[in-house]
C-alpha cells in the first residue's frame, strides 16, 4: 500500500498529515456541516471558515454565482466570530483525530496578533492559516497580500504570537509576482503557504443591467483556475524552502497529484465540494489506488518531479 503519510515540517512544529487531502476555508463551513457525508478523520485535515475576533455578517446578497467553468463568491468572511467559534465549533470536531486548521481574517496587525494569541492557547487547533488574499472584503484581506513588506509584516505579527502552532500564509494570485510575496512570507517567519486564493472576476446580467454579484466584483473559483494554481504553486515552491499546500479546481486524485508533481506537499478542495459535498472524502479515498496504479510508493518521492 502507497504511503501518502505528509509532514510539513515547520519552525515551531511539524504537521503530520494522514493524507495530503485538506479542505479549503470558506468551503466546508466549520466542518460539522459535513460530518453527515463523511469521517472527518480521513481526511488530512479540514481549515474551518475564515475566523474574525468579531462576528460578521458578511456582504449582502446575490453573493454567489455560477460561471461555466466554475463560480463566483463575494460572500465577505460571515463568520461567527472569534468567542462562539471556540465555545461552539471546535468542541464538536474531532480534533483529536485529525488537524484543525483555523483560517485567520483581520483588519490590523493588531488584530491578526490577537487572534493568534487566542488560538494559540486552544489545544484543539493544529495550525494557522492567515487570511492575507480575500478579494470580496473593503479592509484587510488581500490589501495585506499585495505588497511584500506588508504580508511579511502581517506574518511576523502573527508568527510572534502563535506559540508552538504552524502557521500558514494563504497567497492571492492577484499580484504581479506572487514568489515575492511568498519570500516576505517566509522571512515573515511563516511555516507553510498556501496558493492560491480565487481569481477577481465579474459576472453581468444584460437584462437588469447590473452585476450578478452585490458586491459588483468577486473571487472566481473551480475548474477555470486550475492552470493559474498549479502555475502559482509550480513558481512559489521554487522560490521558497518551506512547504507548498496547493489548492485551485481540485475535484480528483488526479489533480492532487498534479500539484503534488508541480511541488505541493498536500492540497485543499474547495468548490468542487458545493456540486458533490462527499468530494473530499472520496478523493482521498481514491488516492492510493491511483498512487500504485502509476507505481508511486510515496508522495515524498514523486513531489516537485516535473520534468521541464
Amino acid at each position: 500500500m502507497p504511503n501518502t503519510t505528509v509532514i510539513l515540517p515547520g519552525k515551531r512544529a511539524d504537521l503530520i498529515l494522514r493524507n495530503p487531502v485538506l479542505t479549503a476555508s470558506g468551503t466546508f463551513g466549520y466542518g460539522l456541516e459535513f460530518m453527515p457525508y463523511g469521517n472527518l478523520a480521513d481526511l488530512g485535515g479540514i481549515v474551518v471558515k475564515g475566523i474574525s475576533l468579531a462576528p460578521r455578517r458578511g456582504n449582502p446578497m446575490p453573493r454567489i454565482a455560477e460561471t461555466p467553468a466554475g463560480m463566483l463568491n463575494a460572500i465577505g468572511i460571515q463568520n461567527c466570530g472569534l468567542a462562539v467559534f471556540l465555545k461552539e465549533k471546535l468542541p464538536l470536531l474531532p480534533w483529536r483525530d485529525l488537524p484543525v486548521i483555523v483560517n485567520l481574517y483581520a483588519t490590523s496587525l493588531d488584530e491578526y496578533a490577537e487572534l493568534a494569541r487566542s488560538l494559540a492557547a486552544e489545544e484543539g487547533v493544529a495550525a494557522l492559516e492567515v487570511n492575507i488574499s480575500c478579494p470580496n472584503v473593503k479592509a484587510g484581506g488581500v490589501f495585506f497580500g499585495q505588497n511584500p513588506k506588508q504580508a511579511e509584516s502581517v506574518t511576523e505579527s502573527v508568527a510572534k504570537n502563535a506559540g508552538n502552532k504552524p502557521v500558514i500564509v494563504k497567497l492571492s494570485p492577484n499580484v504581479t509576482d506572487i514568489a515575492a510575496i511568498a519570500k516576505a512570507c517566509e522571512a515573515g517567519g511563516a511555516d507553510s503557504l498556501s496558493c492560491i486564493n480565487t481569481l477577481q472576476a465579474m459576472a453581468v446580467d444584460i437584462r437588469t443591467r447590473k452585476p450578478r454579484l452585490a458586491n459588483g466584483i468577486g473571487g472566481l473559483s473551480g475548474p477555470a483556475v486550475k492552470p493559474v494554481a498549479l502555475r502559482c504553486v509550480w513558481q512559489v515552491a521554487r522560490a521558497v524552502s518551506i512547504p507548498v499546500i496547493g489548492l485551485g479546481g481540485i475535484a480528483t486524485a488526479e489533480d492532487v497529484l498534479e500539484f503534488i508533481l508541480a511541488g505541493a506537499h498536500a492540497v485543499q478542495i474547495g468548490t468542487a465540494t458545493f456540486s458533490r459535498p462527499d468530494t473530499a472524502f472520496r478523493v482521498a479515498g481514491e488516492l492510493p489506488a491511483l498512487m500504485e496504479e502509476l507505481g508511486i510508493a510515496s508522495l515524498d518521492e514523486f513531489r516537485g518531479t516535473l520534468a521541464m
